[in-house]
């Protein structure tokens, strides 16, 4: 020994002395207790003291999992088919992660539908790890602790994460802000469903499913979509040419539509990637038949997000708007106390009724020592 400190062990004690700092609960998760999951799980629901540290804590061991989103009108069939998803990643060995969100009870906040059988053909199986939340009244059916749940199962090592929405409509368009990959559901016959998929949720689907395509009109609800999607992208192009058979829209730096070519791999000749074009896929969840052609467009998606850089994209959008979320609470917090000092909100509204004031002035008056604070901490 020549009495040379090793350079490792200061970084060794850094380590033990962040883990020892760490609530247990972080340490049994990350070690594979299904109990530390879903107790860290049900904190982030109730909002429980502690839950941001539990999230902020897991937060370094996340980004490996594919982020499933399943969403369409209620009744296309979503449980049936992430059941059938579930089961058969499963048979390829890899572990799923479920949350289901339900409507929220008016009197509880709680999951309405949380108490159903959803998973029949996984009942038993550890290594699928299945939870209904509550919506709580956000658009789109997801909250903010649908999107914490998802990093704990990430985490946690889920090899696939499988988000069922609600089902509101044009209003699932939150589904993107938590998924990688977004599939929209579309039973057969749903005209109006389809129509209505013009006001926005078209917009959001990486892979389109007809499912319960063993019923009559499967093969025009296909082409509906189809002839919805090529309008989207390209309203004066064919129909027979492109990725994924339909066009692919002019790069948006060459108008003249001189981007070179797109190999099978999508990417052109001149080494920029082709944006996606959206499949319109059909499946029989009941039976699983598509199921295999659905999982392998997704594995495709997840390949074209790697490949094109489009992962990294969404993950800071997601992130970005994220923290303006939390930002936006906390503020809002912020301001309901200081509303209540001042007498409450109804109180300030008579004075704003009377003409004793008006909403800019209180406004000011909220937000004046919060801006104050925030003035200060900068010098």
């Amino acid at each position: 020994m020549d009495g040379t400190p090793d350079s490792n062990v200061g970084e060794a004690d850094d380590s033990d002395h962040e883990a020892s700092d760490r609530d247990p609960l972080v340490d049994d998760l990350l070690a594979g207790d299904q109990r530390a999951l879903a107790r860290v799980i049900t904190k982030i629901e109730n909002r429980s003291p502690g839950y941001r540290n539990l999230v902020a804590e897991l937060h370094a061991h996340t980004g490996d999992a594919q982020v499933i989103g399943i969403t369409g009108s209620p009744g296309a069939g979503k449980s049936t088919l992430v059941d059938k998803l579930a089961a058969t990643y499963r048979e390829r060995g890899e572990t799923v992660g479920v949350v289901a969100v339900d409507p929220s009870s008016p009197y509880t906040g709680g999951a309405v539908l949380g108490d159903r059988i959803r998973m029949a053909s996984n009942v038993g199986d550890m290594e699928v790890f299945f939870r209904s939340m509550s919506a709580r009244g956000q658009l789109g059916g997801l909250s903010t602790a649908t999107a914490d749940a998802v990093k704990a199962l990430d985490a946690f090592g889920k090899d696939r994460i499988l988000i069922e929405t609600v089902g509101a409509g044009q209003n699932e368009v939150d589904v993107v802000k938590t998924a990688d990959t977004v599939a929209v559901l579309v039973q057969p016959g749903s005209g109006d469903d389809v129509q209505m998929l013009k006001a926005g949720i078209l917009e959001i689907g990486d892979v389109f499913v007809v499912n319960k395509a063993d019923m009559d009109g499967a093969e025009r609800t296909v082409a509906e979509l189809e002839e919805m999607l090529h309008m989207r992208e390209s309203p004066t192009k064919g129909l027979d040419t492109g990725h994924h058979g339909f066009d692919v829209p002019d790069h948006p730096d060459d108008p003249e539509g001189n981007d070179g070519d797109a190999g099978d791999d999508g990417i052109d000749t001149n080494g920029d990637h082709q944006p996606w074009s959206p499949e319109v896929l059909k499946t029989v969840a009941k039976s699983g038949e598509g199921v295999d052609d659905l999982i392998a467009t997704f594995d495709d998606h997840r390949d074209y997000l790697l490949e094109s850089g489009e992962l990294e994209r969404k993950q800071r959008q997601r992130y970005a708007e994220e923290i303006r979320t939390l930002v936006r609470s906390d503020i809002g917090a912020l301001a309901n106390e200081e509303i209540d000092r001042l007498g409450g909100i109804e109180a300030l509204a008579e004075r704003v009724r009377t003409r004793e004031t008006d909403p800019y002035t209180v406004a000011d008056e909220v937000v004046a020592p919060i801006e104050e604070c925030v003035i200060s901490s900068r010098e």
